[in-house]
């Protein structure tokens, strides 16, 4: 994504393998200060055990910039097509899926020094 140039094309090359995609119904996302890990894989119904079919490492810059492009592009296909919803959740619940942090596992009654 060029910031600098919005204006600016990027002549993007994709190959015949790559053309075809990857499948994935569930992204496993994890982080450390200098970058983000998103996994893609597949959960297949009554197998406990989910393989993944392909792993993205990105700096916390790409991918602050892949979520707001993620989002107006969510955003897009909802004004086009209506919105999406998601079977099952609860609504302004997150859903505990993928890596959680610390923060969020952590006792309740126990507070962090700063």
């Amino acid at each position: 994504m060029n910031q600098n140039n919005p204006g600016q094309q990027i002549n993007v090359e994709i190959g015949e393998k790559e053309a075809e995609g990857i499948y994935s119904n569930l992204a496993l996302i994890s982080h450390s200060p200098a970058e983000f890990v998103l996994d893609f894989t597949r959960m297949l119904p009554g197998t406990p055990k989910a393989k993944v079919y392909a792993r993205i490492i990105m700096t916390p810059q790409h991918a602050k910039s892949f979520h707001k492009a993620l989002e107006e592009n969510i955003m897009k296909y909802e004004k086009q097509f209506g919105d999406i919803i998601i079977h099952g959740a609860q609504p302004d619940v997150q859903q505990a899926i993928g890596f959680q942090s610390n923060e969020d596992t952590s006792d309740k009654g126990t507070q962090k020094k700063k």
